[in-house]
């Protein structure tokens, strides 16, 4: 059971892969302090959580890293991204400030209240954003010590009809959407990607979701750092909204472990 003195955890691969699965979204799991502090009763909560979480990705890329050669390294956060969101902007770069859902959220998937409106995010942050970022920009700056280059690959999942806090939910929604940037998404690992989701029934880019994720003290500075976003829809391997998990899973791993297989070297 994950705690609040292990929110994240670190799972060793190969010691030349330069491949880092990013799994931010998986957990249900909250602190009973942070729990204190959200509005929702308890059924309202676990309905929220059902929405908000990316269910079983945790799982689809350990048993990704089990099927691929050579082993990625794996960066899991343990903790809901209804503590904090470790992947958004800690400051007013990040767009979602305007549905209440930056670094800490403060309203809910279907925009109701999720923490009071006068609530002080400040302590979240300094409790468990920084030291996410930091952990996780170790780990990019070990892959670059060791093997010159380090890949993120973003495992996250995403429903079959847009929620109500999306910003960009009107497009399209494909079984995998590929979220890329400009200067850290390179074509051949996206070729790559392309080519390892192809039997799912299409392929999209950056619709409903866009960008990837790289640590900050690397973004748009170190072309030695690709980084690509795999969005699931979750309709190819589990019950909606946070069901359980159906045979798709399987499959969608042994694509993630292709991609894996196909980094460019």
């Amino acid at each position: 059971m994950p705690t609040a003195d292990a929110p994240f955890q670190l799972h060793p691969g190969a010691p030349d892969s330069p491949v880092l699965l990013h799994v931010p979204h998986s957990s249900r799991t909250l602190p009973a302090a942070v729990r204190a502090g959200i509005v929702l009763d308890d059924q309202e909560l676990a309905v929220e959580l059902d929405h908000i979480t990316d269910a079983h990705t945790a799982r689809l890329a350990a048993r990704a890293a089990e099927a691929a050669h050579p082993t990625p390294w794996r960066f899991v956060n343990q903790l809901s991204r209804l503590v904090v969101d470790p992947e958004r902007f800690p400051d007013e770069r990040e767009e979602m400030l305007s549905r209440g859902m930056g670094a800490v959220y403060t309203r809910t998937t279907h925009r109701v209240d999720l923490r009071p409106a006068d609530f002080d995010g400040r302590p979240l942050v300094e409790r468990y954003f920084h030291p996410y970022a930091r952990a996780m920009t170790d780990a990019v700056a070990d892959r670059l010590a060791t093997v010159g280059r380090a890949v993120i690959i973003d495992v996250h999942s995403y429903p079959t009809r847009p929620l109500p806090y999306e910003l960009h939910g009107a497009g399209p929604r494909p079984p995998i959407c590929l979220g890329t940037d400009a200067f850290h998404t390179p074509a051949p690992l996206l070729a790559a990607a392309r080519r390892a989701f192809a039997g799912f029934g299409g392929v999209g880019l950056d619709s409903p979701f866009a960008g990837t994720y790289v640590p900050l003290p690397y973004h748009g500075k170190d072309a030695s750092v690709s980084a690509l976003m795999v969005e699931i829809r979750r309709d190819l391997y589990m019950a909606e909204p946070g069901g359980p998990a159906g045979p798709g899973l399987d499959a969608l791993a042994e694509a993630l472990a292709d991609l894996v297989a196909r980094v460019p070297a």
